[in-house]
């Protein structure tokens, strides 16, 4: 847990498939840049894949990171940035699945109210709703 203003604070990063389904979960402190923090998650991106991630993730280095990895990054651009990249609005709707998963994350009242207090626990709970979560996609 990090300690801000707020008091103290988890953030979940999630990547997502096309379906809305969990592939990498990660925990981090509250205040912990997002960008940096969850770079290790993109891993699994590929050649042909595109990356869609919010503005706080916009970095010339997780740009570079995806275009040698034969990936695209469609990222909106921070608004202090001088040099605007190639953006597409029309690809960026899709992002709301994993706005979609978060939801039902939230669902599972032990991890909307951070009910665990140490981070492995936490994240096995995270990992068990996510579990969940691609079962019910399964079942269907």
């Amino acid at each position: 847990m990090g300690r801000s203003r707020g008091g103290l604070t988890t953030k979940i990063h999630a990547l997502v498939d096309a379906n809305g389904l969990p592939v990498a979960l990660k925990l981090t402190e509250g205040q912990a840049n997002d960008g940096r923090s969850a770079q290790d998650m993109f891993d699994t991106v590929t050649k042909g894949q595109t990356l869609l991630a919010d503005r706080a993730y916009d970095s010339d280095a997780l740009r570079a990171d995806m275009k040698a990895r034969g990936a695209w990054a469609n990222i909106p651009a921070m608004p202090n940035r001088k040099k605007k990249l190639a953006f597409s609005p029309f690809l960026y709707r899709y992002r709301n699945l994993v706005e979609r998963f978060f939801s039902k994350l939230k669902h599972f009242r032990a991890i909307a109210t951070r009910y665990d207090k140490r981070a492995d626990t936490f994240m096995a709970a995270v990992k068990l709703a996510s579990l969940k979560i691609w079962m019910r996609f399964m079942s269907l």
